[in-house]
């Protein structure tokens, strides 16, 4: 009986895992299909297909699309904007967790700050959307891609604070004593041991904010209108009256997906390490 219901379980447990698996891949699978269709075909996407089989697939899609000087800007948009407010939150949240992490406040206390950090994780983008509209147009930076630094660093720095701190925490302190002992400023001591030793966390922050930012939507549509359009905001003018232009939809989005995909490959040995430092550290 025991047995029994072990193996019902265990099916179970199988049918949920295999729904889950279509569930979270069927819109690569959908995107890919559809960027290597022709457009004749597209009216049969509800069909599962598959290249070579139902259809042939080409790539026209693909070609015409990087093609279009409005996609290769927004590609560019989109790089520019990800990498620099990455680097700069990652900068910013290293030497901000760091603080946090070795250093203790007196009138703020550290876990008032870093709870202050949390919450601004927790803060709905639409709140600060407007405010943000209003102070780029006053700035005279509406439509410009360092709108989109600014927008994009303000939210993921509290991120990158937050698991630098707990990263600097794992780092015993003694490592960098003894290089204050030897001659080192504490800036030295922190360029030069703390940050070395961090870099798996480093690796994977980065990548995480790299890829908020890459994704980010909401600020994008509230601070660009032609100039600075990026990626998401791009596919989302895939609708026109005459309907949803679903190959267009399919290749920006299978242009979306890669970058970051390809990224997180290349580096995909550091970011398990780099998540799980301060796990347990409060």
């Amino acid at each position: 009986m025991i047995r029994r219901r072990s193996n019902l379980f265990q099916t179970f447990f199988i049918i949920v895992i295999v729904v889950m698996f279509v569930w979270a891949t069927f819109p690569f699978y959908w995107g890919i299909v559809t960027s290597l269709k022709d457009r004749e075909d597209i009216n049969l996407w509800f069909k599962i297909s598959l290249p070579w089989l139902t259809f042939k697939p080409t790539a026209e899609n693909w070609i015409e699309e990087l093609k279009l000087p409005e996609m290769r800007n927004a590609l560019f948009n989109s790089l520019t904007a990800a990498f620099f407010s990455t680097a700069i939150a990652v900068f910013l949240g290293s030497l901000a967790g760091y603080a946090l992490a070795r250093f203790r406040f007196e009138k703020i206390k550290n876990k008032d700050i870093t709870i202050w950090f949390f919450s601004q994780r927790v803060l709905p983008p639409v709140v600060i959307a407007i405010p943000f509209f209003i102070m780029m147009k006053n700035l005279h930076l509406f439509d410009t891609r360092t709108a989109l630094v600014l927008s994009y660093t303000t939210f993921n720095l509290p991120f990158a604070v937050i698991i630098m701190r707990s990263l600097f925490l794992e780092i015993p302190p003694e490592m960098e004593e003894a290089a204050l002992v030897d001659g080192y400023t504490r800036f030295g001591a922190f360029f030069k041991v703390a940050l070395p030793l961090s870099a798996p966390a480093l690796i994977s922050t980065s990548l995480i904010c790299l890829a908020a930012a890459w994704n980010e939507f909401l600020f994008a549509l509230f601070l660009t209108s032609k100039n600075a359009v990026t990626i998401p905001v791009l596919i989302s003018g895939g609708e026109h009256s005459r309907g949803v232009e679903f190959w267009l939809v399919g290749t920006r989005a299978m242009m979306a997906m890669l970058p970051p995909t390809l990224m997180a490959l290349l580096v995909q040995r550091f970011i398990v390490r780099g998540l799980t430092f301060g796990a347990v550290k409060g």
